[in-house]
């Protein structure tokens, strides 16, 4: 048997088809495989989601979306639980590209997932210019808001439990966290 070991650009990894169930995302030209989110993910996501969406656009803010390829450069494509574009933003966004990236991206740890999303991902995502990143785990029931402020983001707010937060780009928002938590 050959392997290649030649880097996958984004564009020949969009054009793959994921089977149902699997996550794929693009990490330096390799293709990483994540199976699909368990219950209590999908609780923080379902819930966060609505919580966001009716907020922005309750108030015209921007659009929001799950779960959609976000290209950060030749050979890296994530694909961040929820994304928001601020309105400013969405107009000349192209649906056919994907490579804007968001203003805002969450993602909820998964059995896993934490070293990813708190390490590699914290890091691509602030030399990206995300400005706002949020990491939820509905297993410890917590919420960490961060900004991005000299290339680096900063711990913004947070909080856990039952605790009701705030965070930007979303400080009119009061975020009940129990309403994330799988009971």
């Amino acid at each position: 048997m050959t392997m290649s070991t030649a880097k996958l650009a984004a564009w020949q990894f969009k054009a793959l088809d994921s089977p149902p169930g699997v996550r794929f995302e693009l990490v330096d030209g390799a293709i990483v495989i994540s199976p699909s989110p368990d219950l209590c993910h999908a609780e923080a996501i379902a819930e966060l989601f609505y919580l966001i969406k009716f907020h922005a656009v309750a108030h015209d803010l921007g659009k929001v979306f799950t779960g959609i390829d976000t290209e950060f450069d030749l050979h890296n494509v994530r694909r961040p639980d929820i994304l928001f574009f601020t309105q400013e933003r969405v107009r000349p966004l192209n649906p056919d590209e994907g490579k804007d990236l968001p203003d805002l991206a969450v993602e909820v740890i998964s059995p896993g997932t934490e070293q990813t999303d708190r390490k590699a991902k914290f890091k691509q995502y602030a030399k990206g210019g995300i400005v706002y990143y949020w990491i939820i785990d509905p297993r410890d029931r917590t919420f960490e808001g961060y900004v991005l402020s000299g290339g680096k983001y900063k711990l913004a707010g947070g909080g856990s439990g039952t605790e009701i937060v705030r965070a930007a780009p979303f400080i009119e928002l009061e975020i009940p966290l129990e309403n994330l938590w799988w009971k």
